[in-house]
């Protein structure tokens, strides 16, 4: 595999680059590199001036409004993106939904839900999990019963990231409970206004407003809404989350995130010397950068093989693994280059105490970030279950 980009690359490259600097409003990166939140109105600003530009949808053919992206543009974008301080687009719709619609949706569903997730008309959030229904997602207990034209819904999504921006929902559901597990699911997309529907918060250790609980009391959804065939639903969950999985990997925000360690080791003095020289630190960052680069050429080969045809299989499990430990030590690596800069809500009482040392804004979202990627080997499928899967199929278990 040749790892040297051609002159059309770097030429889009500086495309990329060009569009950040003209296009990405000072203002929203200043937060994402501060850690700041920048809320619906900021994330459906960036999602417009994305779309405008027709970057919105990298991995969607363009048949269907995409750009269909190599998998070197894509890295290229994602690189550029986390470096420049740019949103990560709210994934649900364009990411993980879409290439189901795609592959297993009715024409008539492709031609209304995609131009709404393109456009921004539709919010999506996911409804996996339930409180137990975890990893072992199949033992899902949210059930949907067929009556006349509806299905009616009753049951409990949790961890429902965004859910109180969200319009719309798609989840899995129990619609036949007398056979196995995995055959007794499917795939239904819910308007979130419909009667029956209460969203309830999760304030999180550093209290913020990210995830939800949602719950389904007699909810009513046309049985238009389901996507491909009533029972099949746990086929598409599959395909779903091997996207999903994928996307977990963040190649590009972990190589912005080892640049800020970086940055930061070289202004912080430990010992008379900046940190980056001491030799135990410098192992560490030594070590994550070449297990980045390594994972950064995996995942480029592993998206190029899915846009010739189909999902990952159980790469996708190696990346989600393999990137969540990445970015859990870049994040702890962070954490320990600030020292008593990474405590919380610190930085007003240290702001321009050194000069030297790191901007008290830069470390203020420190451990913020430290303690919420604690879910990165948890969500999308935890790292013991994907490991398992692995085994697995490298033994030749199963698939």
């Amino acid at each position: 595999m040749d790892l040297s980009y051609t002159d059309e690359e770097l030429a889009f490259r500086d495309e990329v680059r060009a569009f950040m600097r003209d296009e990405l409003p000072k203002e929203m990166s200043d937060k994402i590199r501060l850690g700041e939140e920048l809320g619906k109105e900021g994330q459906e600003k960036w999602h417009a001036i994305l779309n405008g530009k027709g970057w919105l949808a990298p991995n969607w053919p363009k048949k269907f409004g995409g750009a269909e992206w190599n998998a070197v543009q894509r890295h290229i974008f994602e690189e550029e993106a986390a470096a420049h301080h740019a949103p990560r687009i709210v994934p649900f719709g364009l990411s993980m939904l879409a290439p189901v619609l795609q592959k297993f949706g009715s024409k008539e569903q492709q031609d209304y839900w995609l131009p709404r997730i393109l456009d921004g008309s539709d919010w999506w959030c996911q409804g996996y999990s339930e409180p137990g229904a975890g990893s072992d997602l199949a033992s899902l207990k949210t059930r949907a019963v067929r009556d006349g034209d509806h299905y009616i819904v009753n049951g409990q999504k949790t961890w429902t990231t965004l859910g109180q921006h969200a319009n719309m929902i798609f989840c899995l559901v129990r619609t036949d409970p007398d056979v196995k597990q995995q055959e007794g699911i499917s795939f239904l997309l819910i308007d979130m206004n419909t009667p029956g529907i209460e969203v309830r918060p999760i304030i999180l250790l550093d209290g913020t407003h990210e995830v939800n609980e949602v719950f389904f009391d007699d909810v009513k959804v046309p049985v238009e809404n389901l996507v491909g065939e009533e029972n099949k639903g746990w086929t598409y969950a599959k395909y779903l989350l091997t996207h999903e999985r994928t996307n977990i990997a963040g190649v590009g925000f972990s190589q912005a995130g080892l640049n800020t360690v970086k940055r930061i080791a070289r202004a912080e003095m430990a010992g008379g010397k900046p940190l980056m020289a001491n030799p135990h630190f410098a192992a560490r960052v030594a070590q994550v950068e070449i297990d980045l680069k390594a994972m950064a050429t995996s995942n480029m080969r592993i998206i190029s093989a899915a846009a010739a045809g189909g999902a990952p299989g159980v790469e996708a499990s190696m990346l989600k693994v393999k990137g969540t430990i990445i970015r859990q030590e870049i994040n702890d690596l962070a954490r320990r280059a600030v020292g008593p800069y990474a405590m919380p809500f610190a930085s007003e009482a240290i702001e321009g105490s050194n000069e030297a040392l790191p901007d008290p804004h830069e470390a203020g979202p420190v451990a913020a970030q430290y303690f919420n990627n604690r879910k990165l080997s948890i969500f999308g499928g935890s790292n013991e279950i994907q490991r398992g899967i692995i085994a697995k199929v490298m033994m030749g278990g199963g698939k």
